[in-house]
């Protein structure tokens, strides 16, 4: 049997885009986690989402594997993004735009400009 780190590194391997998040891009279960699914959501990003309240090991192990204590996690080609403070500080300076056209994730590039509007 895996032990979770070998899961969470599987997870993140297998999918360009990865949220680890409290409920599902569905249904996010916290403010911080519904605010990254909405904007990947919005922006049409295809990423796999990781409900951490459904497993406790990978609840606290996600946090072990890439050293930050908080949820939502992001993670892009098999890298550490950030939580929700990054991920918006990201996407209103156009920092995600361009990671995500550095790593060939297909976005709405209209969609990230109409965040950017609406928070000027």
């Amino acid at each position: 049997m895996m032990d979770v780190k070998d899961r969470i590194k599987e997870i993140i391997d297998d999918s360009d885009v990865v949220l680890f998040m409290k409920g599902t891009r569905e249904m996010p279960q916290c403010g911080f986690s519904s605010r990254v699914a909405g904007v990947l959501n919005y922006m049409g990003i295809a990423y796999r989402d990781v409900n951490v309240l459904s497993d406790e090991q990978v609840r606290q192990g996600i946090k072990d594997f890439s050293d930050w204590p908080t949820i939502p996690q992001l993670f892009i080609k098999g890298e550490f993004v950030g939580g929700c403070d990054i991920v918006t500080e990201m996407v209103l300076s156009g920092e995600l735009d361009q990671l995500l056209e550095k790593d060939g994730i297909a976005f709405d590039k209209a969609a990230a400009n109409k965040i950017r509007e609406a928070n000027a």
